[in-house]
């Protein structure tokens, strides 16, 4: 068992690292939504979208890197912000693809853009980050401290 840990900042804030493999998308969603919990949002439709969007940005991860690890971050950036963050070592830059409503693949930055308050991408000297920002409603803000 993966235990997370708190990110060491001012911003409550959870992250792992896991390979880049199918079976860390799971862990990665099981993070998120124990987050979410704690800051007392975890039974809520933006929730879903939190999580949703998690699991997009993981999944680029695991299949676009080629690379061994990915690491996922979720934090409270204020009352009633959340963000996700997912880095890896690849430099590649992520795109939104052309709509293909027959295609099985390429929708996932279409859906954080959908779903997201804000996103986009931060490259660094070892690869990227993307990550995106959620406002989640006053009733359903987040209250906890971690």
């Amino acid at each position: 068992m993966t235990v997370a840990r708190a990110a060491g900042t001012d911003v409550p804030s959870y992250t792992e690292t896991w390979p880049c493999e199918d079976a860390s998308a799971p862990k990665a969603r099981q993070l998120v939504s124990v987050a979410l919990s704690l800051w007392g949002i975890g039974a809520s439709e933006r929730a879903e979208d939190i999580l949703l969007i998690a699991s997009e940005l993981v999944a680029n991860a695991i299949t676009h890197s080629g690379r061994r690890a990915f690491r996922i971050r979720v934090s409270r950036i204020d009352r009633t912000t959340v963000k996700v963050i997912v880095g890896d070592t690849n430099r590649a830059v992520p795109t939104l693809q052309q709509e293909d409503f027959d295609s099985e693949n390429g929708r996932g930055l279409r859906l954080v853009d959908a779903l997201s308050t804000n996103w986009g991408y931060d490259p660094k000297p070892w690869g990227k980050v993307v990550w995106a920002e959620l406002r989640v409603p006053n009733e359903s803000a987040c209250t906890q401290e971690s």
